[in-house]
């Protein structure tokens, strides 16, 4: 949807004139369909997980292998909808948490996919952590707004140092959005772990790919899907690590 749009964009820019296309492409149409025939998927081939043990990983029309990345993400998702539920119990937080859980999901894959958090996952997120702490769902209004400023803020100051010194961007804007959406949502008194958290992740993994010769140096790696855990950990379990912490070293 994003390309498709930039497209448009840039041929307007450039005044070209691009051939009319009134097929839809939304969240909603056209439907899913194999990627190799372009068998149409029915509602039955389509439940989590079950379907694909069902259809033993391939197309019913075709043949053609199905990825096993779709049965592990439904794997994923599910769990930890259960953990986040069995944590807050039945609340509004739990409702929002969800919410803030699967939009997670959705941004570390496109974001390994396509090194892009879409501005139209994280805006909507970010203002609906501010507005979901004017109630004080998980933080207080100023400390959700302080945090929102302090997130975009924080990264990019690193940012601007990075491109300064180097002459290269070291990240995408997208991450400064989404640590900003961690802000709005718990405050700013977890963005310090957030950002440490992200950081340790980040390197490991990092030097995992590097280390067995998985990933070449020269292409970047997405700090979005980092992020997105360090958030979602600090989203259930950040007071006590800060608390930990605290009490460790001070």
């Amino acid at each position: 949807m994003m390309h498709r749009d930039w497209k448009q964009q840039c041929c307007e820019l450039l005044e070209i004139e691009q051939p009319q296309d009134h097929n839809r492409f939304d969240l909603i149409l056209p439907r899913s369909r194999c990627q190799s025939c372009g068998h149409q998927i029915t509602a039955i081939e389509n439940i989590p997980i079950i379907s694909y043990l069902f259809l033993k990983g391939k197309c019913s029309n075709c043949g053609a292998q199905i990825s096993i990345r779709y049965p592990l993400i439904e794997l994923a998702t599910g769990l930890l909808a259960i953990i986040v539920a069995n944590y807050f119990g039945v609340s509004l937080q739990t409702l929002f948490a969800l919410s803030l859980t699967y939009a997670l999901i959705a941004l570390s894959l496109i974001d390994y996919d396509q090194q892009l958090l879409p501005d139209d996952i994280t805006l909507p997120f970010l203002w609906l952590g501010i507005s979901i702490n004017y109630f004080g769902i998980f933080t207080t209004l100023e400390s959700s707004v302080l945090g929102a400023i302090f997130g975009y803020g924080s990264l990019w100051s690193v940012y601007i140092v990075f491109k300064l010194v180097t002459g290269k961007e070291g990240m995408g804007h997208g991450d400064f959005k989404l640590l900003a959406v961690f802000g709005a949502w718990f405050g700013w008194q977890l963005l310090p772990l957030i950002i440490v958290l992200s950081s340790l992740v980040g390197a490991t993994i990092g030097l995992l790919l590097i280390f067995f010769r998985s990933h070449d140096r020269t292409i970047p790696i997405p700090f979005g899907p980092y992020l997105a855990i360090a958030g979602w950990v600090a989203m259930l379990w950040g007071p006590y690590l800060m608390s930990v912490y605290l009490n460790a070293f001070l």
